[in-house]
């Protein structure tokens, strides 16, 4: 991964396949994720971290057992620790995660949507 000056846009035009996050870069020890989401997730939780969401386009609905929190362009919503969710895309979504390395897409739940952290070049 290059230091250095890193494009959202640029970053998710490269992207070709949904729910397979892409580390931008990391600050500390977490990771900056882009990704695209289009459909129903798996219900998962992380027990060990919050889980942030900002969404860049689309409209991003975060099931929760309680209740849907339904994001668009430029919203940001953090998923508490333990909280089981499944995020839902209708139409295709571009977001960014903000994450611990280390942290699996699927959480607890596993499972064939568990991705492999890609490197974007």
């Amino acid at each position: 991964m290059s230091d250095g000056v890193r494009n959202l846009h640029e970053a998710l035009a490269r992207i070709g396949e949904h729910w397979q996050p892409h580390r931008l870069t990391s600050v500390n020890d977490y990771d900056v994720k882009v990704v695209k989401l289009l459909g129903e997730f798996v219900w998962h939780e992380h027990p060990e971290t919050d889980e942030l969401f900002l969404v860049l386009s689309g409209e991003l609905t975060i099931q929760l057992r309680d209740g849907d929190v339904v994001l668009g362009p430029g919203d940001v919503y953090v998923v508490p620790k333990g909280v089981e969710h499944c995020p839902r895309a209708d139409a295709e979504v571009e977001a960014v995660l903000f994450e611990p390395q280390g942290t699996v897409n699927t959480g607890s739940a596993g499972g064939d949507r568990t991705a492999q952290l890609r490197e974007l070049d």
